[in-house]
């Protein structure tokens, strides 16, 4: 019995390390989609939630409206997932920000199943091969995707600057269940 025993317990030391090593072969490629993931959920109930009479709210002049931050999204969605993830965005008919919510919303869904689909090979093995990015310049692919996040993250803020100042919660103030 003790020979099994010590058996199983030297089998688990050997196996474990590569089994732990296989689930963090990419850890951070897994915590952007994971990143990706959550972004697109809480964008895509802001825009949901949003009224559509008022797609066309900012709260100063200076500021993108709400529709605008829609058309931004998307643009930059197809730009920049297509960038990371190396592979050509899909051609999509335009949309602008005075078009109606069903349909700025589509498209930000769109958008969004594109950087799953573009995403989902992402590995840890190629985060330092330059890419190509506005302006002509080049950044890493780690740097496109921490832009990235950031990006999600403003964009999110501003929505729920603007669902506050409407008298709304934005999604990530809502109780589960809410």
């Amino acid at each position: 019995m003790q020979i099994r025993i010590n058996y199983a317990v030297v089998a688990a030391l050997v196996l474990l390390p590569g089994v732990v090593a296989a689930q963090q072969a990419n850890p951070v490629a897994d915590a952007f989609r994971d990143n990706y993931k959550e972004q697109a959920k809480n964008l895509i109930a802001a825009a949901e939630e949003f009224p559509a009479d008022k797609f066309g709210y900012k709260p100063t002049p200076a500021q993108m409206s709400f529709g605008d931050i829609v058309v931004h999204l998307s643009q930059g969605n197809d730009y920049l997932c297509g960038s990371i993830g190396g592979v050509k965005a899909p051609t999509r008919t335009k949309v602008d920000h005075d078009d109606a919510k069903p349909a700025l919303v589509a498209r930000l869904r769109e958008t969004f199943a594109f950087c799953d689909q573009a995403l989902a090979p992402l590995t840890d093995a190629n985060l330092s091969e330059q890419l190509p990015f506005f302006g002509g310049r080049k950044l890493s692919r780690a740097a496109v995707m921490t832009l990235t996040t950031g990006d999600w993250a403003d964009h999110y803020s501003q929505w729920a600057i603007y669902m506050r100042l409407n008298g709304m919660l934005p999604p990530t103030a809502k109780k589960p269940g809410a």
